[in-house]
């Protein structure tokens, strides 16, 4: 199958960014985007989270319920992006069209794709490594990783979101991260014209 635009992960950055790429499907220059979403949210860091300090969250909100509810409200509210699940993310390699994107099940090419997974070792995507450094803003006994990036971008058709851009393990910063990076897309299928997307009553 083939994407313009193929997130990779399940955490609140990818579902944030999907959210939003989901949001923009009635403009003229995102309505015929094919969008997919790599849901893997076996290692995502929010299925032993407790929430009490994120606005909009109702206080001991668990974040495994998140993870659960995400999906369905990306499923209800945008049924056009693609959900791919129980697949595990193996090597991302340059190809003509983009990137083509190898799971332990399938091969998926991509105009765009987007890392959005933690920061944690091992870091085990083929194709990748070179843009592997030490995370900038965790504590160094953890030993965290992130993709070397400038706002979210590594290079052309190749972005980054959440914790791997670098960004601090918190809920707000990584939904923030996840929500630029859609925006970024978008403003590129816009030709460069800047674009937010709000729903009004």
């Amino acid at each position: 199958m083939n994407f313009d635009v193929l997130i990779i992960g399940g955490g609140v950055s990818a579902m944030q960014c999907a959210l939003v790429l989901g949001s923009a499907k009635n403009k003229s220059f995102a309505s015929n985007k094919n969008i997919g979403i790599i849901i893997n949210q076996k290692s995502s860091h929010l299925q032993n989270a407790l929430f009490n300090n994120v606005l909009g969250l109702s206080p001991k909100t668990l974040g495994q319920d998140i993870l659960i509810e995400g999906k369905e409200q990306l499923s209800t509210l945008y049924p056009h992006i693609s959900q791919i699940e129980n697949e595990k993310v193996c090597s991302i390699d340059d190809c003509k069209s983009g990137y083509k994107v190898i799971t332990n099940k399938s091969i998926y090419e991509s105009k765009i794709v987007i890392v959005a997974l933690n920061y944690s070792k091992p870091f085990t995507i083929e194709g990748l490594n070179h843009f592997i450094e030490p995370h900038q803003k965790a504590n160094p006994t953890k030993d965290r990783i992130q993709l070397k990036n400038k706002d979210h971008f590594i290079k052309k058709g190749l972005y980054c979101c959440g914790t791997i851009a670098g960004h601090r393990s918190q809920f707000a910063i990584a939904a923030g991260s996840g929500a630029s990076v859609a925006t970024d897309i978008l403003t590129l299928w816009n030709d460069g014209n800047h674009v937010k997307v709000h729903d009004k009553v």
